[in-house]
């Protein structure tokens, strides 16, 4: 006789940073993490302010959140919250993950971060609380490929086989700001957003 039907636990990738501009790189990633890890989805999060970019040029939170959303509209996976961009201010991971926490009780999340966010990682907003909320799942980001682990977080981490991606935000945002081409590098939705609201010029 067939016990009683479990209720399957909803596995989330959190996926946070500036976005500023979502590009292929963050898609092809986020695609790869989610498949690998049998993730069901992946939750991205674009910032208010981050705490370690503060000399950053920095579209306004409403123009990378309407980036972020059509960047990742044709993915039935991924999702985009407002958690950080409604709340203004500097974001910080563990205030997040305590709010996405009571919004999906009993899902079972994990939070993306790449390895260059290794060596820094002691010094975030209690760290051992984000690790036990979500545990890290750590993509390589171009020289830090041989990130290590801080004392005391191993069995929290997991790093991604995944491919070293060298497409960044920085770069593009270069790119517009003296005319060159930046076809290819982020979505045409993504694209048009930008030229449509003239950012990054």
């Amino acid at each position: 006789m067939a016990g009683p039907a479990t209720e399957s636990v909803l596995r989330i990738g959190v996926f946070g940073g500036t976005f500023n501009p979502p590009h292929m790189g963050h898609l092809r990633l986020a695609e790869m993490v989610c498949e690998r890890f049998g993730l069901d989805r992946v939750l991205w999060i674009p910032n208010s302010r981050s705490p370690f970019k503060t000399g950053e040029e920095l579209a306004d939170a409403a123009d990378r959140l309407a980036m972020v959303r059509a960047a990742t509209a044709g993915n039935a996976a991924f999702s985009v919250s407002e958690i950080e961009t409604r709340q203004g201010g500097t974001s910080y991971t563990v205030e997040t993950l305590r709010r996405l926490q009571q919004a999906y009780p009993g899902a079972a999340f994990r939070l993306m971060a790449g390895s260059d966010q290794l060596s820094g990682f002691s010094r975030w907003r209690e760290p051992e609380e984000i690790v036990r909320r979500a545990p890290l799942i750590v993509f390589p980001r171009a020289g830090y490929e041989q990130a290590a682990v801080p004392e005391g977080f191993g069995k929290y981490v997991e790093f991604a086989d995944t491919p070293l991606i060298e497409l960044s935000g920085t770069d593009i945002r270069e790119r517009i700001r003296t005319g060159r081409s930046v076809r290819d590098m982020a979505p045409p939705a993504v694209l048009e957003i930008i030229a449509e609201r003239g950012l990054y010029r």
